[in-house]
């Protein structure tokens, strides 16, 4: 179904969003829209919000099943505020989630167990929200993708993340708990292109709504324990999205586009596209979900 813009989605929205888990896609370009939906719906959720220019075309088939909303996802702070917006009209407790088109989610075992088998269990082990790492994805060949973009030629940094203490300003900059500022991939092997306010590669993708939440430019949460990577008693599930995002930005902005002519190094490795290899690559947590 498809909705003028956000305000008459969201008066008409009470049964879409009376049960999650609930996807929110946010199109920024034309590449990989269709992907990126199909990957999502075939994860299990129970509805599918795209967030997409009136100039975006998709197959009927694949427009049906999903609720379109023509929404200008460039404007400041265009994310921020429609997931706050779709927040607040959800039932409180409901699962939400939130990515970007040629962008796919992969949790432990996703093979086999759908994204409503992880979030109960999630919400059985005490947790309103999971931390997933953006995984940068690229193409091997530049040549002949010049985009960044391959889904059969994919490849991503076996090696090269780390993480930092976060610091709250409020608390003479004293290390948060159990919070850590993630970084890899793509956006530090070329650091020199990347604003040093985008380097960050953990996002909190998903979250259980909740009246008064809002999640912040930076992709962090008002509720500080939102913003955790588990419990105070043990490990707890995490997640990857891997994205072309990183990708198709170096490529497309004039001031990298010609000075990255291979994304390509010793620490690359094709993407297999299972979650299988994201864990044993130490890029997610299965936590005590066996």
């Amino acid at each position: 179904m498809r909705y003028a813009g956000l305000r008459e989605f969201l008066a008409k929205a009470q049964t879409v969003l009376a049960k999650g888990p609930i996807a929110m896609i946010f199109v920024e370009d034309t590449v990989e829209v269709d992907t990126a939906i199909r990957h999502h719906l075939d994860s299990g959720f129970r509805s599918l919000l795209l967030f997409a220019d009136d100039e975006i075309t998709l197959p009927q088939p694949l427009e049906a099943l999903i609720h379109r909303i023509t929404y200008n996802v460039h404007d400041d702070d265009a994310i921020p505020q429609a997931v706050n917006a779709v927040n607040d009209a959800a039932p409180a407790g409901t699962w939400l989630y939130y990515c970007f088109n040629a962008e796919y989610l992969f949790f432990p075992f996703c093979e086999t167990r759908t994204i409503g088998d992880l979030l109960t269990f999630h919400t059985e082990e005490r947790r309103d929200a999971m931390l997933t790492y953006v995984i940068d994805l690229y193409a091997g060949d530049l040549s002949q993708h010049p985009n960044g973009v391959s889904l059969e030629n994919a490849h991503l940094d076996r090696s090269g993340y780390y993480a930092l203490a976060r610091k709250d300003p409020d608390r003479n900059w004293e290390a948060k708990d159990r919070q850590l500022d993630f970084f890899g991939g793509l956006r530090w092997r070329f650091e020199e292109h990347v604003t040093w306010t985008k380097r960050k590669i953990d996002r909190i993708s998903l979250f259980r709504s909740r009246a008064g939440l809002r999640l912040r430019p930076d992709f962090t949460f008002s509720d500080e324990e939102y913003n955790t990577y588990s419990c105070p008693w043990h490990h707890n599930l995490t997640a990857c999205i891997c994205s072309f995002r990183t990708a198709k930005a170096l490529k497309t902005n004039p001031g990298s586009r010609y000075d990255i002519h291979n994304f390509r190094w010793h620490n690359s490795t094709e993407f297999t596209w299972h979650s299988q290899q994201l864990m044993d690559l130490g890029l997610m947590e299965p936590g005590q979900w066996f």
